[in-house]
């Protein structure tokens, strides 16, 4: 089961003590429910595993904020890294069971957008390119 991030993990004003709310809804979106940590999921679940393919994304996050997010998905048991070098260190980034259980909430979210978002498209497949970094 996920960690659930504390209160300063998550910027609220609850205590350390558990979850800002018995709310499973709320609960759900303390660990995922910002900008980043879904487009860094939906990339995970189409396959990107490595820090430059995220930083390639068309949505253009900053690498202080990519390091953070996967710091904050790999401490609350979504996502491993997996070194694939050692000099410099470089991860590779997989989502765990509980991070693919997530899929069908993105997909929710992408069916969405599609059917009420004027001028969003499907995304096409990412280019297999697993030496960018």
């Amino acid at each position: 089961m996920p960690r659930v991030p504390d209160a300063a993990e998550r910027g609220s004003g609850s205590n350390k003590a558990g979850p800002r709310s018995p709310c499973p809804v709320a609960g759900a979106l303390d660990l995922v429910g910002d900008r980043w940590t879904l487009l860094i999921l939906r990339d995970l679940l189409r396959g990107m595993s490595r820090y430059g393919q995220f930083l390639a994304s068309p949505e253009g996050i900053s690498t202080n904020l990519l390091a953070d997010r996967l710091q904050r998905l790999e401490q609350a048991g979504l996502v491993t890294a997996v070194p694939y070098s050692q000099h410099p260190v470089r991860m590779d980034y997989r989502l765990t069971p509980a991070g693919q259980a997530l899929s069908p909430v993105v997909d929710a979210l992408a069916t969405w957008g599609l059917a009420h978002l004027p001028g969003t498209r499907p995304l096409l497949a990412p280019k297999s390119n697993p030496t960018t970094e």
